[in-house]
Order: structure tokens, then C-alpha cells, then sequence
């Protein structure tokens, strides 16, 4: 049964986004949605003796349709149940329009269902995550720099407004795009993260990075007048152009500044450089476009042998102005490390209060305490963030530098 197991994975990993959104645009409910369809999966894994069923996607639906109904029914005994409103009847000009649907894409559409401005921005990109891409509370938690109490409280909270508030659950059209676009980057901007963590590519959020890949390709095509939106798209085609070099033959984690540039996929660069030309030419600078420009140095270094540290540190300057953020002051310490020296980065690095337990934050205080000569500190620091469990390629790579540390 080897084979139904990988399909019913494939299904879940592939339609469980929609049949939960699907469910809750339904039921008003993110709750009975989720329950509805935890329950569906649990039917499925317990009918393993039976012969699967074609469309395992569909089967699902329909089973937590059933159960969402029943659910419903037992919310309402208790007073709690809001029933679901009525689609209306389709007129033939509703479906002409249908035809012409602007957002083709079904989980692009998906996307900006879910980022209803009704919600704060991070609500919006956290439950769009959870609830569209599977993303687990405890990588939520470390994606915004906070605990698994707090993100399931704001998780809760941001499905108990659309419950009390009725907000609609509905594609928006273009006209109101431009309200939901900057949390619509935000969620393919932290989902790729969550691919990018793991140099290998081996967790379960590796699949993440074509699909934002893709999604993010497609959304520069449907707004081509917005730059961030470009920037987005040529910040992900430049990270991911890397991706062939990031591991060695061993499976180790190959730094920035070791890898082999021959291994970098030339046509993601040009698909780049082209996005944040364009980008440029719209004359409105944001983050997303200074984020491609420091990526876009970095890969400059197939060209000119060097890494300008410099433009990197004004760029990372500049981006802490738009949108400060502890990521965003560890980068830069790492390239004023680089820029000047790493006494100077060290120094940065100290500014920053409260980051002991985010792992990118020991492992560019133990990069930086290496080249400083303070052996003792680095072995401290990758001591630390070995305990944070890092991805098995990171791990191996921390592993020896450790070692290296130790020993000098």
C-alpha cells in the first residue's frame, strides 16, 4: 500500500490548502474547516486496507464537507453555529466573467482570499501560511521571531474576527488588490524562507521553493506596475539561482562566499536582473527591491571575482530605514564584518538584545568571533546553534566548524 500512502500525502500536501479554504469560505469557520479536514486525513489513514480512491483530493473534500456539516450542526445546538450564507445563482453574465477569471491561478487566488485587510498584516501572512501553504505553528513561531504560545494566540485570534465580523471570504477584484498585495508578498516571501532554511533541500518545506518560484513569476506577470512585486520575484530567482552550489559533495552547507559560481543557474539571474530593471524603471523603491539588489551583489561576483561589501552594507542601511527588522540587523553586521572589519561587525552584533536563541544569530556571531581570532566565543556560539536543531546540511557544516574552533 506503499503507493496510496504517496498519494494520499501528495493529495494533502497539493489540495489540503484549498479544501480548508474551500471549507471556510463555506462555514465562515476556520475552525470547523481545520477540524474537518484533520478528520478527513485521519479517515484516510485508517482505511489503508481498502482499495484508494481515484481522486483522493476529491474524497477528502467530501468527507470534511460531511464532517464540517456535522460539526456545524453540534455548534448550533450549543448556540455557537453561524450558518453558512447562500451562494447566489449564477446569471449569465457572472458566468462570462468567470470565464475571464484574473487571477488564474487557483492558490494565487487563494492567497489574496485569505489576506483580507480586515487583518493585520502579520495575521493575515500567518494564517495564510498556515492555512494555504501547511506551515506548522512551531516554524511560524521562529519565522516571526516569536514563542508557539503567541502565534497560536494570534492565529486564534485572527480566525475568531473573521467568525465574529462575517468578513466575506471572496476573490477580490483587481481594484482591490493593491490592499491585500503587501501581505500577499509577505506570505511568499516568509514561505520561501521556510524552503531557503534548509540548504539541502531535504525538510517538508522544500517544495515551497518552486512553488513560490512560480507564484511569484506569475504574480509579476498580473502586476507588472508594481515594483515590489517585481522585487519579490528577482529576489527569489536570485536566492534560488544559488541553490545548485549551497551543499558539497558530502552534503555539507557551502557558505555564500565559498560556492562555486559556475553552479549558479545563469537564466534565474537574467530572469532577475530583467525583473529589477523593470523594477527600477517604475521609479518606487521598497524593500523588496533593495532585498533583490543586495542578492543581485552577491551574484555579481561570477562577473567581477569580488564581493562589493560596501554597496551591501548602504543597501542593508537603507532597508533597516524601510523596514526595520532583527534579520535585516544581523545581515548587516555580518557585511559591515566583511566591509571593514570583524571586530566592527562583532561590535554591531552586540547592539542587537534578546537574539541569543535565533540560530542565525549564533551562527554570524561565531562566523564573526572565527575571523576575529576569538576562538573560544565561536565555539560557544556554534555550540549554541547546534543545540537549535538545525537543517541536517546546516548541521553538518556547524558541526565542523565547531570542531574547527575547539581545536584552535
Amino acid at each position: 500500500m506503499a503507493g496510496s500512502d504517496s498519494r494520499l500525502a501528495q493529495a494533502v500536501r497539493e489540495a489540503g490548502g484549498r479544501i480548508t479554504t474551500a471549507l471556510a469560505a463555506r462555514f465562515r469557520d476556520f475552525d470547523i474547516a481545520e477540524e474537518a479536514f484533520a478528520f478527513a486525513c485521519a479517515q484516510a489513514a485508517e482505511a489503508k486496507g481498502h482499495a484508494p480512491p481515484r481522486d483522493y483530493g476529491a474524497w477528502l473534500y467530501a468527507v470534511a464537507l460531511r464532517r464540517a456539516y456535522d460539526l456545524g450542526r453540534r455548534a448550533r445546538v450549543r448556540g455557537a453555529y453561524r450558518p453558512p450564507v447562500p451562494e447566489p445563482e449564477a446569471t449569465p453574465e457572472d458566468l462570462v466573467l468567470a470565464a475571464f477569471e484574473p487571477i488564474p491561478d487557483e492558490r494565487l487566488r487563494l492567497i489574496f482570499t485569505c489576506c483580507h485587510p480586515a487583518l493585520a498584516v502579520d495575521a493575515r501572512i500567518a494564517l495564510t501560511l498556515r492555512t494555504l501553504f501547511g506551515v506548522p505553528v512551531e516554524r511560524l513561531a521562529r519565522a516571526f521571531l516569536t514563542t508557539e504560545t503567541a502565534m497560536i494566540q494570534r492565529l486564534t485570534r485572527a480566525k475568531r474576527k473573521i467568525r465574529e465580523s462575517k468578513i466575506p471570504f471572496e476573490v477580490p477584484e483587481p481594484a482591490a488588490w493593491p490592499e491585500r498585495t503587501q501581505a500577499v508578498l509577505g506570505a511568499l516571501e516568509v514561505a520561501f524562507a521556510q524552503a531557503y532554511e534548509d540548504a539541502a533541500g531535504t525538510d517538508d518545506a522544500a517544495g515551497l521553493a518552486g512553488e513560490t518560484l512560480r507564484l511569484s513569476g506569475l504574480l509579476a506577470e498580473l502586476m507588472p506596475g508594481e515594483p515590489e512585486v517585481l522585487g519579490l520575484a528577482a529576489t527569489i530567482r536570485l536566492a534560488e539561482a544559488r541553490r545548485p552550489a549551497r551543499v558539497d559533495g558530502v552534503g555539507r552547507m557551502t557558505p555564500l562566499d565559498q560556492q562555486d559560481m559556475s553552479l549558479w543557474d545563469a537564466r534565474l539571474i537574467v530572469e532577475a536582473v530583467v525583473l529589477l530593471r523593470r523594477a527600477a524603471a517604475l521609479g518606487r523603491t521598497g524593500p523588496h527591491q533593495i532585498l533583490a539588489a543586495i542578492h543581485a551583489t552577491h551574484c555579481a561576483r561570477a562577473e567581477t571575482g569580488r564581493t562589493d561589501w560596501s554597496t551591501i552594507v548602504s543597501l542593508y542601511d537603507s532597508l533597516a530605514l524601510l523596514r526595520p527588522h532583527t534579520a535585516t540587523q544581523v545581515n548587516r553586521a555580518v557585511a559591515i564584518g566583511a566591509a571593514i572589519s570583524p571586530d566592527a561587525g562583532l561590535a554591531e552584533l552586540a547592539r542587537i538584545k534578546g537574539m541569543d536563541g535565533w540560530l542565525p544569530f549564533q551562527a554570524a556571531l561565531a562566523a564573526l568571533s572565527v575571523r576575529a581570532g576569538r576562538h573560544a566565543q565561536a565555539a560557544t556560539a556554534y555550540a549554541a546553534a547546534l543545540a537549535m536543531n538545525p537543517a541536517p546540511a546546516e548541521r553538518l557544516y556547524l558541526e565542523e566548524k565547531w570542531r574547527e574552533a575547539v581545536s584552535d
